[in-house]
């Protein structure tokens, strides 16, 4: 789009129906015809692998009460196509961000103009808590205002379907035709308030008594698991305290500075739970108290990021696939002492996530589902696969969901997990890093590596789409000296064996991913996010240990490894 036709399409808003102070600040940004005029109206905000996410502002391009009454206006469209004569209703949660509860009355207002009836949440809640609500309350659609761990000037709009999924095929590209086809003149603001209903306390209680009953087992001595728990100002400070007392776990220790609720996030550069920095205040609480593990969540409380005690008593932030590691071995452990496996079970993991959870399952002869990147497609192979029973899965990228009552990645069944294996690690005078550790002994040692590349705007998505094009032109021939054996490319749905030149069709959704592997198992995998402007490369080597006293000198071994292989890669 050129120069005019982006000023072209910003006039249009000047006039209605959009508001005097939308119109004075898009006629700014056409004064100024800059960068941020480009950025604003150069395309529509779509939809990635977490749903609509972008920065805050006037334009087709951001985020603001008019493209998400777009959004809102087209999913109405599209549920009366598809469930005529029927009651309609809709779920709504916000996170902390600035304007989320104003954006989520906006939404709820043209739910209702459209004769829809509304749950809205009286305050912010934890996303995992929408996708129960949805459930429970027999909604049709939920939506949550969040942009999970992006920076301040960011918000989002996630959509659910009435199994408390995010959406997949088909339900995605026809509810973003509904939305296509709608102008900004058509979207019904008119809210009937009679058709909201504001929601809180009473299924806050039923959301934490569901999240005990899947997250917690027989472990004793509960009270005597010392927690620092952070909710970096995000949602999660609503319910993970008091999940956490009511399934018995008192020693809980809050970051006090981070307690409140608040979208700057004054105390952390970003409020990721993947990034150390993020949790150094707790860790450094962890370390004054003596506590034996540390859980922090991020804004929407989906991720968690957890922090123990490794072999040398220092506290260590675990990548998220350890975590998801431990958390599969556990509970597949748990149901089995139950006498629950009967070979009817599965767990689910992601094309990027580490193989030790494949190897882990495999082991008590349970299945591994694995699909692409993002928890809506763990969540849909519970939808396709009704005649089995769905454990728990996770991703590398931190998140972890546990059990079929919520269907998106859900951090406060995780804290209770993982303060559950403690407690059962402690009652055998052992800890959880040993517990993955032993893990490594009984399959291998795997070790992962991120690197994620930040490519802000149109240059940006430029570059990172330059950069997929030779990484396909160009396939890499060996990794470490290793030859690589199989090419996997998930945009063209092939599995190439580059020795004998074999090929396999890959089932699995169309995705812009290549995933080397060599003949040794090692692994380098790039994509773009679908979510924030970066491409990412995740690496994963791996090798045998012997005993838990090799552990140091093999882990130096492999993280060598990945250093010559980030070299490599230049």
């Amino acid at each position: 789009m050129n120069s005019n036709e982006i000023i072209n399409k910003a006039k249009q808003w000047l006039k209605q129906p959009f508001d005097n102070k939308t119109q004075k600040l898009t006629q700014k940004l056409i004064d100024e015809n800059g960068t941020n005029l480009i950025e604003s109206f150069y395309k529509n905000l779509a939809f990635g692998t977490g749903g609509m996410r972008g920065i805050m502002g006037v334009g087709t391009n951001r985020i603001n009460k008019y493209t998400l009454g777009k959004n809102t206006q087209g999913i109405s469209n599209y549920l009366h196509k598809i469930f005529p004569n029927k009651k309609l209703k809709v779920a709504i949660a916000y996170d902390c961000r600035h304007n989320s509860k104003e954006f989520a009355k906006e939404v709820a207002n043209v739910f209702s103009a459209n004769d829809i009836k509304v749950y809205l949440f009286e305050d912010l809640r934890p996303t995992p808590e929408l996708s129960f609500a949805v459930r429970h309350l027999g909604c049709d659609v939920g939506i949550v205002l969040t942009a999970s761990h992006n920076p301040p000037e960011y918000n989002g709009y996630k959509v659910y379907f009435n199994d408390g999924a995010q959406i997949v095929p088909p339900q995605d590209s026809e509810i973003i035709t509904e939305i296509n086809n709608v102008a900004f003149a058509e979207i019904n603001f008119e809210a009937n308030n009679q058709l909201i209903e504001y929601i809180g306390e009473k299924v806050d209680q039923l959301f934490i008594d569901a999240c005990i009953k899947n997250g917690t087992f027989t472990a004793k001595n509960r009270s005597e698991v010392k927690i620092v728990f952070t909710s970096l100002h995000g949602t999660s400070i609503t319910i993970i305290p008091n999940a956490l007392k009511q399934a018995g776990f008192t020693d809980v220790h809050i970051v006090e500075e981070q307690r409140e609720p608040n979208g700057d996030f004054p105390t952390v550069d970003s409020p990721n739970p993947e990034e150390p920095a993020a949790l150094k205040m707790a860790t450094d609480l962890a370390d004054k108290i003596n506590a034996d593990i540390v859980i922090g969540t991020d804004p929407d409380c989906d991720r968690i990021g957890i922090a123990v005690r490794n072999l040398e008593g220092k506290m260590t932030l675990l990548n998220g696939n350890q975590t998801m590691s431990v958390m599969t071995d556990f509970l597949i452990k748990n149901w089995e002492k139950q006498g629950k496996l009967n070979g009817k079970q599965f767990v689910g993991s992601t094309i990027v996530s580490t193989n030790l959870v494949n190897d882990i399952a495999a082991s008590y002869n349970v299945e591994t589902k694995v699909g692409l990147t993002g928890f809506k497609w763990i969540a849909k192979m519970i939808k396709d696969f009704p005649e089995q029973e769905f454990i728990g899965g996770g991703e590398e990228s931190f998140g972890y969901m546990v059990g079929d009552f919520v269907r998106d990645k859900d951090a406060v069944t995780a804290t209770l997990v993982a303060c559950e294996i403690l407690a059962d690690a402690k009652a055998n005078n052992t800890t959880f890093y040993e517990e993955l550790i032993n893990l490594y002994i009984k399959n291998s040692f795997y070790k992962e590596h991120l690197i994620s590349i930040v490519k802000k705007g149109i240059s940006g998505a430029e570059e990172i789409k330059q950069m997929m094009l030779d990484l396909r032109k160009n396939p890499l021939k060996k990794i470490d000296e290793e030859k690589v054996k199989f090419l996997y490319d998930y945009q063209s749905s092939v599995k190439k064996n580059l020795i004998d030149n074999t090929k396999e069709t890959i089932d699995v959704p169309k995705s812009n991913v290549l995933i080397y592997e060599t003949e040794n198992g090692t692994k380098v995998a790039s994509r773009p996010s679908g979510t924030e402007p970066k491409i990412k490369f995740y690496i994963s080597v791996n090798t045998n240990l012997d005993t838990i006293k090799d552990t140091s000198k093999v882990e130096r071994e492999l993280d060598a490894k990945i250093q010559r292989i980030i070299k490599e890669l230049n």
